[in-house]
């Protein structure tokens, strides 16, 4: 009996970094790897939409670095079962009412989790370390012998405790660090000491040494460190943000940190990114601007498209995908 062939449509938004582009060399070098999954597929390669329309005709599948079609998705593609999203987060694509109920929609949890834990671990070691200020000064060729002691026994609260979160408390637990988690449900988790309810996070933020967010953009999370609860941080405190810019007010940070009341800040994302030249924050005191690279590396694509193949032979077993979102919470 003759298999099915699929057809496997990639839209790559050029617009997005380089790193999650969807390239030909990089499909064709995970197929290889994948040889007997990769017959079962047709598969085409578009840019910025000028070929999706036709696509979508008979498309299957479909794995993309945007935002699909939000209108008549379903009169535009009528066969489409799966899209894939490049990123974990999915908050731009939200709200999700333009997504047809019998399309599965799936993210890319899980792959960000390793490099979290290294960047976690710098960060958590530079703020530690003062070394924002021993930077400036050296750029002001100031001689300051600023000690510090060992980071052991100090504490760390990690909003949002998923893969960037559990990432970030392997790094914690290794600098001995006490580990509080703040998470939507409360959960224990071995990683941590403690695990609390989001609802309860005004409780912890003023026994941290170091707030770590990690958590999902949602409509639940989105200003979740507000300007009260910056100010509920102690002085001296430490912040690093791999998760989304709009989960923190940056404003109100950026105003401590200025003041010199908070030890440091490692910010990786921004809510306009690339970062203006004009930008406050490439001057603010204390403050490591990293480019959006925390979490991700160089085989990025590769491995997601390992993990494509992956769900597809779950697919073709009849067998639920993983890294399904759930459109109620949006990740």
């Amino acid at each position: 009996m003759k298999s099915t062939t699929y057809h496997l449509h990639l839209e790559t938004d050029r617009k997005r970094p380089r790193l999650f582009h969807l390239t030909e060399a990089d499909w064709a070098a995970t197929a290889k790897r994948h040889r007997a999954l990769a017959r079962r597929l047709r598969v085409t390669i578009g840019h910025d939409n000028e070929t999706l329309g036709e696509a979508l005709k008979t498309a299957h599948f479909m794995v993309t670095n945007g935002v699909p079609p939000r209108e008549g998705l379903r009169d535009r593609a009528p066969h489409l079962k799966w899209i894939q999203s490049t990123a974990a987060g999915i908050d731009w694509m939200m709200p999700l009412d333009w997504l047809p109920k019998d399309v599965t929609l799936t993210n890319n949890t899980g792959a960000h989790g390793a490099k979290a834990e290294e960047s976690c671990l710098m960060g958590l070691l530079m703020l530690q370390s003062r070394m924002p200020e021993v930077l400036a000064n050296q750029h002001k060729h100031v001689w300051d012998c600023i000690c510090t002691e060992p980071i052991a026994g100090k504490t760390v609260v990690i909003v949002g405790f998923g893969d960037l979160g559990q990432g970030a408390g392997r790094a914690a637990k290794k600098l001995g660090l006490k580990i509080i988690a703040v998470t939507r449900s409360g959960t224990p988790h071995r990683l941590a000491g403690r695990v609390i309810r989001a609802s309860r996070i005004d409780s912890v933020l003023p026994q941290a040494d170091f707030v770590i967010v990690t958590t999902p953009l949602t409509a639940e999370t989105r200003n979740l460190i507000n300007h009260e609860r910056i100010n509920r941080l102690k002085p001296g405190a430490g912040l690093i943000n791999i998760g989304r810019a709009p989960i923190i007010d940056y404003a109100a940070l950026r105003e401590r940190l200025q003041r010199g009341e908070l030890g440091g800040a490692v910010l990786d994302v921004f809510e306009q990114e690339p970062l203006p030249p004009d930008s406050p924050w490439w001057t603010t005191k204390n403050t490591f601007v990293l480019p959006h690279i925390a979490c991700d590396d160089p085989r990025y694509i590769q491995r997601l498209f390992d993990t494509w193949f992956l769900n597809f032979e779950r697919f073709l077993a009849g067998k639920r995908l993983k890294n399904i979102v759930d459109r109620a919470l949006g990740y």
